[in-house]
């Protein structure tokens, strides 16, 4: 059974940071391509980022580049979002899910997700 478990998130402070944690059991991480989406009360999901299973490139969505790192670490099956410099408008529950397609346009990351977790809520305020 694939389940995928979001960890790290909770109350920071603008200019703060996080480190999100997604641990997967059932499969194994690194034979996918997993991504991170956030979503905010009356607003659209949104993708955050991604790292492709074929050779590890990632990509960002222009609103967090710079301030956002994803990364696995295969040896705990886990994929990590590093946050720093966070900003109120950060602020919303993130999954991270497997991925079968993704793009960018105009600085949007567009995730076709397959599994996600439950989230992990994340709130940026002073």
């Amino acid at each position: 059974q694939v389940q995928l478990v979001e960890s790290g998130g909770g109350l920071v402070q603008p200019g703060g940071s996080l480190r999100l944690s997604c641990a997967a059991s059932g499969f194994t991480l690194d034979y996918y391509t997993i991504g991170w989406f956030r979503q905010a009360p009356g607003k659209e999901r949104e993708g955050v980022s991604c790292i492709r299973k074929t050779d590890g490139s990632t990509y960002y969505a222009d609103s967090v580049k710079g301030r956002f790192t994803i990364s696995r670490d295969n040896a705990k099956n886990t994929v990590h979002l590093q946050m720093n410099s966070l900003k109120p408008e950060d602020t919303a529950v993130y999954y991270c899910a497997t991925v079968l397609w993704n793009t960018i346009v105009d600085g949007r990351l567009t995730l076709q997700t397959d599994h996600w977790g439950q989230g992990t809520q994340v709130t940026v305020s002073s």
